[in-house]
């Protein structure tokens, strides 16, 4: 130490600039650097057996320390004398002091940053000492860095020059990682000028620098910081401290969110002119810009804060994130993994996805042509690694924010003229931004677009395809009358080809629905003359439009047509034999007519006139028996009910009575959903009559007995329309000796009386809905996805039978042939008939009441009838 100190205060002074290097530097420091390793590895050993009672080690401790702080006083004499001289020195004139100061400056901080592991609990023994040699090594940094920020070289520099300066960046950077928890000031410091250095000779080192690290380091910084920043917020907020301005957690806070803002800036900044040299860790900035999206409003997982809170927030990340994608969208790097096909993300990312899609389309408009490309025309090429087109992705973010979706989280609506900004929906708020976009689309990416929509209709999330739906009669609507027409009848022939109920002929008819209503007259007539109503191939189209959406002459043709065509095939039903193998053809021209019968306000319209005498014709036919055996006539009872609830007023009560009979066999036996709510509907409507007084001794008790049977049903969903049902009879209703003799059971009555008082069920806690609808969510996906599985195995198996329709068919067992079908459908009802004739004649024997005088010769002629059936057989 003796001799060091000799040499820098004695000998530096009067060398030369141009010969400190060989004469003095690269000799003495390697020596120096050796020497102060030895004694920070002398007190490692030796720290183990310090105590207070152990004064010789401790005397030892503090005197090896005082040798570092002089070591470190030495190397500050170095930089000052070098830093004396009036022009810049060359870097290979001081190229040893550079590095033997950093390692010497990296044990040091190290050591200060361990020093509590290091020492345990004897740290009040050194304390003073490594205190000390903290402020002489942030005095040293200083210098060195004020030195090496003189130091110039241009483009002519050598090899060595290079390897020296980014060999100084890197030394830094580890630095960096050391220090982050030091000292705020001394770890900003350091990080602008390791940046600075980086740019400063840019050209000359951006193939030689380790982008990775120092990437990844300011992302960990910058997540650290504003971590740290969020829970200082929360603490400020739990304790009130937020309107004191002067406390030292707020002031603390300040400096938090500060360095958050440095890092962000910083990173930003880095991107943007290494960005070509990045493309490995994009992957990195997205989870980046997701982890901090996910801290702010309206994210679930956002905390509550204050206005000025989060507004110190907001400047310190937020703002910045915008600045940060707007530099990572030309990178196809990125662009890969924002739009990667089966993207796996965490409940809390899924929103901040797809808001980062939603930032990235409403920034395309004002990029270069190729990054629009790169973001709206997805994957082109086999050899590229897939992605999806923009418009295709925020349609599958959307629909994975199934949470957000019903809890539901509200974003910042569309400032209007004369209006507070108002919060909507974050159906609403995707809606408004993909009109905008699709309104200042190039017309190059439109069919892009059309596919992304018919892509996202046909998905099987309904309110994803429902906002899909949005966008494309927005885009409909400001298109061209003729773009509306072209796209209604593409439309129409997919509804047309769906040849079986499910979500995508659902979702394909509420879109057809809404854009009839955008469509001209004479467009209108032009539908209904490519798909004439008056071919049964083409209801299925007709069943999913409303004919208030049409002209008057577009409208009375419709009418006119189904009218005809549902009267033609009941006729042909009827001279048939009435067979079952011909119900699916009644079936959808009922549902025709039920389109008819919606659309009109009158009852005295001939068409429904014309309806009322259909429907009427039906019910004569329907047999209880019969619905409780063949699924297809139970359809056939569901559009009989929808239709005599629209036309109650003008049914017989013959008729009513023999709906009643049916509901009340499906009632006692589970059939689907959709028939119950068809008989609901009808229940309800039946309090907007009167019955004669003859009639109503065969159908109130009936209709109590149905109420009752229903408003105690299990089924929630059906519960909940039935109580809605009887509500809505029971307003109106002038036979109320039905409303009390349906609530004979207790339990039954206190549920309609909570429900007509409007009692509201205790609200479930906010943390617990979140978490059920958290359990939810993969639930619900999974369903989705069993259900579009399910539709592409039956379009492989389709395509399969339309390949193989070129080839003779195997051989299979004997099946029953539809006459077969029928012969047995007709047998098992007329047994069934006599059985129950048998059991009431038994049952009927200890009556009072007689069996019918007529009973006897009505069965002998049954018995000529079965027998002429099995002579004509026989004789066949």
């Amino acid at each position: 130490m003796r001799v060091l100190k000799v040499i820098t205060d004695m000998f530096l002074p009067h060398i030369d600039l141009s010969e400190l290097e060989d004469e003095c530097f690269s000799k003495i420091l390697p020596k120096v650097v050796t020497m102060f390793e030895s004694m920070m590895k002398e007190i490692l050993d030796q720290v183990g057996g310090l105590s207070s009672q152990n004064t010789e080690l401790c005397t030892l401790l503090r005197n090896i320390l005082q040798a570092m702080m002089q070591i470190v006083d030495a190397l500050s004499t170095c930089v000052r004398h070098v830093g004396s001289f009036s022009e810049a020195p060359d870097l290979d004139a001081i190229r040893s002091l550079p590095t033997c100061i950093l390692k010497v400056l990296r044990e040091t901080f190290q050591h200060c940053k361990e020093s509590e592991v290091v020492y345990c609990g004897r740290l009040s023994l050194v304390a003073d000492l490594l205190q000390g040699l903290f402020k002489e090594a942030y005095s040293l940094q200083k210098g060195l860095l004020e030195l090496l920020d003189r130091v110039s070289f241009d483009s002519s520099a050598s090899e060595e020059d290079i390897s020296d300066i980014v060999s100084v960046i890197h030394s830094l950077l580890d630095i960096c990682s050391i220090i982050s928890n030091l000292d705020i000031a001394l770890h900003a410091n350091t990080w602008k000028f390791l940046i600075k250095q980086s740019l400063k000779y840019q050209s000359l080192v951006e193939e030689h620098l380790h982008h990775g690290d120092i990437c990844t380091s300011l992302c960990e910084n910058l997540l650290a910081s504003f971590q740290n920043g969020v829970e200082l917020a929360e603490q400020i907020q739990i304790a009130g401290l937020q309107e004191a301005t002067q406390n030292p957690e707020y002031k603390l806070f300040l400096k938090t969110a500060k360095m958050c803002r440095f890092f962000a800036n910083t990173l930003v900044h880095y991107i943007k002119e290494f960005k070509f040299f990045l493309t490995k860790y994009c992957s990195c900035f997205h989870q980046l810009y997701l982890r901090v999206i996910s801290k702010f409003p309206p994210s679930l997982c956002a905390p509550t804060l204050t206005r000025a809170l989060c507004e110190e927030l907001n400047a310190a990340a937020l703002v910045p994130m915008d600045a940060l994608l707007l530099q990572l969208l030309p990178l196809r790097a990125f662009a890969e993994v924002a739009l990667q096909q089966d993207l796996r993300l965490s409940p809390e990312h899924e929103l901040p996805q797809c808001l980062l899609l939603l930032s990235t389309l409403s920034q395309l408009s004002t990029q270069p042509e190729e990054v629009q490309q790169l973001w709206y025309t997805g994957s082109q090429f086999s050899e590229e690694t897939p992605r999806l087109p923009l418009y295709n992705a925020l349609f599958t973010g959307f629909r994975r924010c199934y949470r957000e979706r019903k809890v539901p989280v509200l974003l910042p609506g569309v400032m209007m003229k004369g209006q507070a900004q108002a919060n909507v929906s974050l159906h609403h708020h995707l809606c408004v931004q993909l009109s905008a976009s699709v309104a200042a689309l190039s017309p190059v990416y439109f069919p892009v677009l059309e596919r992304c929509l018919v892509d996202a209709v046909l998905q099987a999330d309904t309110q994803t395809a429902l906002l899909a739906t949005d966008v494309w009669c927005f885009t409909a609507r400001y298109g061209s009358a003729e773009l509306c027409l072209h796209h209604v009848l593409i439309i129409a022939q997919l509804v047309k080809s769906c040849t079986n109920e499910c979500y995508k002929l659902f979702h394909m008819g509420l879109l057809l629905k809404r854009m009839v209503f955008l469509m001209t007259p004479n467009h209108q007539m032009e539908l209904v003359d490519h798909y004439p109503p008056s071919d049964v191939e083409n209801l299925p189209i007709w069943h999913h439009i409303l004919l208030r959406a049409l002209s008057q002459d577009a409208r009375h043709r419709v009418e006119t047509d189904i009218i005809g065509i549902t009267q033609k095939t009941l006729n042909e039903w009827q001279n048939g034999g009435y067979k079952l193998g011909q119900v699916e053809k009644v079936n959808a021209v009922l549902l025709s007519l039920l389109v008819v019968v919606k659309g009109k306000s009158s009852p005295e319209e001939q068409c429904v006139l014309s309806a009322m005498k259909i429907v009427t014709q039906l019910w004569l036919r329907m047999s209880s028996d019969q619905v409780q055996t063949h699924p297809v006539l139970q359809c056939t009872l569901q559009l009989l009910l929808s239709l005599s609830a629209l036309l109650v007023k003008n049914m017989e009560p013959q008729a009513i009575s023999q709906a009643l009979l049916c509901v009340e066999a499906l009632v006692s036996q589970k059939c689907a959903d959709q028939v119950l709510l068809a008989a609901l509907e009808f229940l309800a409507s039946l309090g907007k009559i009167f019955l004669p007084p003859d009639s109503q001794g065969q159908i109130l008790p009936r209709l109590s007995s149905l109420f009752g049977a229903t408003l105690a049903d299990t089924s929630w969903v059906l519960h909940q329309h039935a109580l809605e049902a009887f509500s809505h009879f029971a307003e109106v209703t002038n036979h109320e000796e039905v409303i009390s003799q349906s609530l004979c059971i207790e339990e039954t009555k206190n549920k309609v009386v909570n429900y007509l008082s409007k009692t509201v069920n205790p609200q479930e806690a906010t943390e617990t809905r979140l978490q059920r609808l958290k359990v939810e969510t993969p639930e619900i996906e999974q369903h989705n996805m069993k259900l579009e599985n399910v539709e592409e195995n039956v379009c492989n198996k389709q395509a399969a039978e339309a390949v193989s329709d070129s080839e003779p068919s195997p051989k299979r067992a004997r099946q029953e042939s539809s006459a077969e079908k029928e012969y047995s459908c007709y047998v098992q009802t007329a047994e069934r008939a006599l059985k129950a004739l048998q059991a009431l004649t038994e049952g009927g024997a200890g009556t009072k009441a007689p069996q019918p005088q007529w009973l006897q010769s009505r069965l002998q002629e049954l018995q000529s009838l079965i027998t002429n059936i099995c002579t004509t057989r026989n004789t066949t």
